[in-house]
């Protein structure tokens, strides 16, 4: 694993930020090896030159110890937004730990979003930040198969691995919360699969469910996710180009009907699917009478 000279880590504060109320985002990696069709983090716009070939920021810990220090108020510290903080160098150079650690000292929460299995071993540290502050993983899963998994993201954890992450989180009592994003176009858009999605997420302790239903294109990304469809689902291109020509939301015709039965199946389950009520019940119990938090 290479290395890269990096300024800062963590972001300003945001107050009121809408995505899962994260405060802070942080970065410690730049790409990701998972290999998904779909990722837009290896979109021009972003950056990230061999988005396949994962770098760490040089004094990592370094600088996040500074940073945290530095910062007036305490909050939720997101992460996994763009580089998936678990990648397989992580077992190894133990930075997303050493951040975690870091964060649990200074009073933060955290938010972290991954598709690997690698966040279990960090259950011990993540249970000693949520004594004060909130504690939220996001586990991204967009197919119930495993077969299908391997075609779309074919290095990370399969979904069957991931549900079984979802469990021994909240087993754990950390707050989990399945990405359902994205739902792709004419592959993953079947109600047996979104239902399948919902029930499994229920049966392993998921709290919380947050969906997308469609893709984003846009720049090399769209040439990345056509490459693939060429190789896994061959009569597709044609049919996305059809339909989408060069937008950039690529959302399922069936939207609307699947967005209802989501929505009918979260509420047989029991689980919280609204960003608002999410964020609410996740950082329920802290605040201005727990270490003044968000004050």
């Amino acid at each position: 694993m290479n290395y890269v000279s990096a300024k800062t880590i963590i972001s300003g504060y945001a107050e009121n930020n809408m995505w899962f109320g994260c405060n802070y985002n942080m970065n410690i990696y730049k790409g990701c090896c998972h290999g998904c069709i779909y990722c837009d983090s290896r979109s021009e716009c972003y950056g990230v030159e061999i988005f396949d070939e994962v770098r760490a920021k040089e004094n990592a810990l370094a600088l996040i110890e500074r940073e945290l220090k530095s910062k007036r108020k305490k909050g939720v510290v997101g992460t996994g937004a763009m580089s998936d903080p678990y990648n397989p160098f992580e077992k190894e150079h133990l930075l997303t730990r050493g951040a975690l650690e870091l964060i649990n000292k200074h009073g933060f929460g955290v938010a972290i979003a991954t598709k690997s299995d690698l966040v279990l071993r960090d259950i011990d540290i993540l249970k000693e930040i949520s004594r004060h502050s909130p504690v939220l993983v996001k586990i991204t899963i967009t197919t119930a198969d495993d077969e299908l998994c391997r075609k779309i993201e074919p290095h990370a954890a399969l979904s069957s691995q991931r549900f079984e992450v979802i469990k021994s989180l909240s087993q754990a009592g950390i707050n989990t919360c399945v990405l359902l994003m994205p739902v792709l176009p004419f592959i993953e858009d079947n109600e047996a699969n979104i239902r399948d999605i919902v029930v499994l997420a229920h049966e392993n302790g998921a709290r919380f469910i947050y969906p997308a239903f469609g893709v984003t294109l846009r720049q090399n990304q769209r040439e990345w996710f056509f490459s693939k469809l060429e190789e896994s689902f061959p009569s597709l291109k044609a049919k996305y180009i059809e339909s989408f020509g060069n937008a950039y939301e690529c959302r399922c015709p069936n939207s609307k009907e699947l967005w209802n039965l989501f929505q009918c199946e979260c509420k047989k389950t029991g689980i919280i699917y609204k960003m608002n009520e999410i964020i609410s019940a996740y950082k329920q119990g802290y605040g201005d009478g727990q270490l003044s938090l968000f004050g």
